[in-house]
């Protein structure tokens, strides 16, 4: 997980007019430039602007403050390399070229109860996911991939833009293990078929596999698979005369439903984060 910052960072010190200024290092003796007194840019509001990167899971201030002076970074399109100066949560900054978020990164996992909305404009009457997350968080948070309005199970929500992308590119793919009842029994022979692979729109879809749920009747069957595509489960099962009844998401890469109830949410882990941005 990332580090939040709390240090409030003093204001910068030098005077106009040639008054001496308090001198800063990077690595080794190389002196940092300090003319902040000298740049329309600067501004007395907002946050550092070493403290905004650091906020945002870059580096630390430290080094955030030789990655300015190295002219790195950049906002509202102008390089800055003055120590001190500071920004506004609005401002664009940009490190590298990649627009940087000040907001604490924030994962959570939620067990997504059945008739709830995860994206989109709710039917009238319709409850969305986020109103399960209303205490969770001030951050604004969105979710990971989709779940269908009646479907259940594990989704992740996050306003870590990097690590969403990651794991939405269908090449990355993740692991995910569903629990489906369907409208009838499940012969044995589509079954092979699912773990031979199906076609989808003329797509073979690699169901990695499938098996009856022990001590369940044969409608009820355990499906794991990496793709991301929507629906998938769904067609998979409707493309061999399958009604899907109910879907429950019990995996979902490293995570599971262990001690999470049905409508609750946890943040994860750092090492759960890590394991993630693995894939």
């Amino acid at each position: 997980m990332s580090r939040n910052d709390r240090s409030s960072g003093g204001k910068f010190s030098g005077r106009q007019g040639g008054g001496k200024r308090k001198k800063s290092y990077a690595r080794g003796n190389a002196p940092i430039k300090t003319n902040l007194e000298k740049s329309p840019l600067s501004n007395t509001d907002g946050i550092r602007l070493n403290k905004y990167i650091a906020n945002s899971g870059v580096c630390s201030r430290r080094e955030a403050d030789i990655y300015i002076a190295a002219g790195n970074v950049t906002v509202n399109g102008d390089t800055i390399t003055e120590m001190g100066y500071r920004v506004k949560l609005e401002d664009d900054v940009r490190f590298d070229g990649r627009r940087l978020n000040p907001e604490k990164p924030e994962y959570l996992l939620l067990n997504k109860p059945k008739g709830f909305f995860v994206t989109g404009n709710p039917e009238k009457g319709g409850r969305t996911v986020m109103e399960l997350l209303a205490k969770a968080t001030t951050s604004k948070l969105s979710p990971v991939g989709k779940l269908d309005n009646q479907a259940k199970g594990l989704l992740l929500f996050t306003n870590d833009g990097t690590l969403a992308k990651k794991l939405a590119k269908p090449k990355n793919g993740i692991r995910q293990i569903y629990h489906v009842s369907l409208d009838k029994n499940f012969s044995q022979a589509d079954l092979d078929a699912v773990k031979k692979g199906v076609y989808i729109e003329g797509s073979k879809v690699v169901v990695t596999d499938i098996s009856y749920i022990d001590d369940k009747p044969h409608t009820e069957v355990g499906i794991e698979l990496y793709s991301i595509k929507e629906h998938i489960v769904t067609r998979i099962f409707k493309s061999l005369g399958y009604e899907v009844d109910s879907l429950d998401r019990v995996v979902y890469g490293g995570l599971t439903k262990k001690d999470l109830p049905r409508g609750r949410w946890r943040n994860l882990t750092e090492q759960e984060v890590i394991n993630l941005g693995m894939h």
